[in-house]
This record gives C-alpha cells, sequence and structure tokens, in this order.
C-alpha cells in the first residue's frame, strides 16, 4: 500500500486540492480499504500480546488521522516536511542547553521560527535576515509586523 500509495502523491503532487481528493479517492482509497480489511483479517489471527498486534492495534486506533488525506486535498500523505524543517532544531538541542538563560532561548525560539517561516515562504533565510537586519534600526515599532517573511514576500511580488 505505501508505495503505491506514493505513487499516487507523486502523480499528483502540485495539483490543486480539489483534483488531489478526487484522485485520491479513485486510487488511493481502494489501497487503504486494502490495508484495513488485512489488518483487521490479521488483528484477529495474532496473539494479543504480540508487538506486531500492538501495531495494528495502534493502526486501527488512529485510523480517521491516518487517512484524513484522503477527504481533503490540502492535506499531505505524511508529516515529513514538517519533520524535515525541525531536524536542524533536534540535532542541535544538546547546544541549546548552553543558551545562557530562559531569555536566550526564547530568542533562539523566535530566531528559528522566523527562519523556518521565510523558508516556507519560498525565501532564502539568510537573504530575508540580511534584508531585515538592514532596515530593522531604523524601522518604526508600530509597523515591525510588515518585516514578516508573508509581508515581506508580498512586498517584492508587487
Amino acid at each position: 500500500m505505501r508505495g503505491a500509495s506514493y505513487q499516487v502523491e507523486a502523480s499528483i503532487r502540485g495539483s490543486p486540492a480539489d483534483e488531489r481528493r478526487q484522485i485520491r479517492q479513485t486510487h488511493a482509497k481502494p489501497l487503504v480499504d486494502a490495508l484495513h480489511r488485512y489488518l483487521t483479517e490479521q488483528q484477529a489471527c495474532i496473539s494479543r500480546k504480540s508487538v506486531t498486534a500492538e501495531a495494528i492495534g495502534y493502526a486501527m486506533n488512529h485510523w480517521v488521522a491516518l487517512t484524513r488525506f484522503l477527504d481533503d486535498g490540502r492535506i499531505e500523505i505524511d508529516n515529513n516536511a514538517a519533520e524535515r524543517s525541525l531536524r536542524g532544531i533536534a540535532l542541535g538541542r544538546k547546544n541549546y542547553l548552553f543558551l545562557g538563560s530562559d531569555a536566550g532561548g526564547e530568542r533562539a525560539a523566535t530566531l528559528y521560527s522566523l527562519l523556518e517561516t521565510a523558508k516556507l515562504n519560498g525565501m532564502n533565510p539568510e537573504a530575508y535576515l540580511r534584508e531585515v537586519l538592514t532596515v530593522i534600526a531604523d524601522y518604526p515599532v508600530n509597523r515591525v509586523e510588515e518585516l514578516l517573511p508573508w509581508r515581506l514576500q508580498a512586498d517584492a511580488a508587487k
């Protein structure tokens, strides 16, 4: 199911949400339904105390969440993009023990959030930070929200 479902996803990547939903209903839903039947059959045949039974039970208990992508074309099949964006934070977590204080940690979290948001808005984080740092000293404090990544991107598109 996994390989076939990802083939369906590859064929609809970049398509509008309504089209993605329709193609998923036609091509991926039968695969997911077959997996559900298989897991149900296996659950009846194996020891309830086995590791496999625990894994199947977990999948069945979360079935609605696991299959939500079928009914909403805006939702990705997995959370790989989110995990990729957090990888840098996870890799550096031991270094973050030395930020000096809670306030330093909060500043680091704000900076990471800004840079990841810039990436999500299709901007080069270094270029974004360079732009903001060149203007922020003289920028009116009541208009600082204009420097957020989605605002600068919208201004650049004009």
